[in-house]
Order: structure tokens, then C-alpha cells, then sequence
């Protein structure tokens, strides 16, 4: 496999696909139109079609957990929206008491905003913008470490090409996990000793 095609299956994962802060409607939203909305805004990134982003369930779960604030008379302004939006992307690495953890001290008291620590809206903000610096460092950092996989599989013969193919998408993965197990662990390293 050429490193332009793994470049076009990077491209492919959408993850330099946002929902802007502009994106986000500033009125307050019954349940469904808030699953609705984000469901819609976030299915470039589902595995599959049949995969959900966020359910009734979830959100209260995550009300009773105390990762959202309780919605008022069962609508959800921007500042849940938001909320959501970030559990969405913690969930897919945290567990929900890691996420409890780590937004408890700068959301302090969840039934306001007020007195946030830094504005929901500023902590947005920054992860999107520090989300598509990672993107591009990802994309950088897979190509130069896909290049180093295919040089040290170079010793194939040309009649074992597709099993050489296999073995470089094979370490390929392994890299990946490699790296998403450490960025896990440093991320649950630093919630254990800063915020429990």
C-alpha cells in the first residue's frame, strides 16, 4: 500500500470535521432535537450507520451521574450542548467517572455556569483548536511511521506483495494501539493524580 492511500484513509475519518461554536443553535432545545441535531452534525464520524452518538439514555445518565447539568423545564441551551459535545469526544477514550473527575473542578457547581472556572464556551474554543493541531501532527506522524513500517518490510519478494501489504497495515494497527494506549494512560495518570 503507497502512503497517499493511507493518507486518503486518513482523510476519510473526518476528523478534522468540527462542530463550531457558531454551529451550535443559541436557543434553548427539547431532547430530541438535541440528539437530532448532534446526531446529524457528528454521523461522519460513526463506525457505522446503525451506530448512535447520543441517546436519551445517555443524557440523562449523564444528568444523574453529574456530568450535565439538569435541563430547565426539559430544555438544553448551548452551554448542555456544549457539555455533551465534550463528553462525546471524552467518552471514546475515558470512562464516565474519569469524565466526572476531570469536569467537576472546572465546572465547580453544575447546576450554574456562572461562577465556571473558564467559560464553557472558552474550554470549547481551545479543544477545537488544539483538536485540529493534533489532526495535523497525526496525520504527519502516521506518514513518516508508515514510511519506517514499509522500509522494514522491504525485504519481501515481489511474489509475497499482498502478504506484505497485510503485514504493514498489521503493524500499522499495532502502532496505533501502542500510541492510543499511551495517550490512555497518560490522560487516566493525569486525572488519578490532579483531579480525584
Amino acid at each position: 500500500m503507497k502512503t497517499d492511500e493511507i493518507n486518503k484513509v486518513v482523510d476519510e475519518m473526518s476528523l478534522s470535521e468540527n462542530i463550531e461554536l457558531a454551529d451550535i443553535p443559541d436557543i434553548e432545545l427539547y431532547m430530541e432535537q438535541v440528539t437530532g441535531f448532534i446526531d446529524d452534525r457528528l454521523k461522519n464520524l460513526k463506525r457505522d450507520s446503525s451506530e448512535k452518538t447520543l441517546t436519551k439514555t445517555m443524557i440523562n445518565n449523564y444528568t444523574k451521574l453529574g456530568i450535565l447539568m439538569p435541563p430547565k423545564n426539559k430544555k438544553y441551551s448551548k452551554d448542555h450542548m456544549i457539555l455533551m459535545l465534550l463528553v462525546y469526544y471524552l467518552k471514546q477514550v475515558l470512562s464516565l467517572d474519569d469524565i466526572k473527575a476531570l469536569i467537576a473542578p472546572i465546572l465547580n457547581d453544575m447546576s450554574t455556569t456562572e461562577d465556571d472556572v473558564i467559560p464553557l464556551e472558552d474550554i470549547y474554543s481551545i479543544f477545537l483548536e488544539l483538536k485540529s493541531l493534533e489532526f495535523e501532527d497525526f496525520k504527519q506522524d502516521i506518514e513518516e511511521k508508515y514510511n519506517v513500517i514499509r522500509a522494514k518490510t522491504n525485504e519481501v519478494s515481489q511474489e509475497e506483495a499482498d502478504i506484505k501489504e497485510k503485514a504493514e497495515l498489521f503493524l500499522t494497527v499495532i502502532m496505533l494501539i501502542a500510541k492510543a494506549h499511551a495517550n490512555k494512560r497518560l490522560a487516566e495518570k493525569i486525572i488519578d493524580k490532579f483531579f480525584k
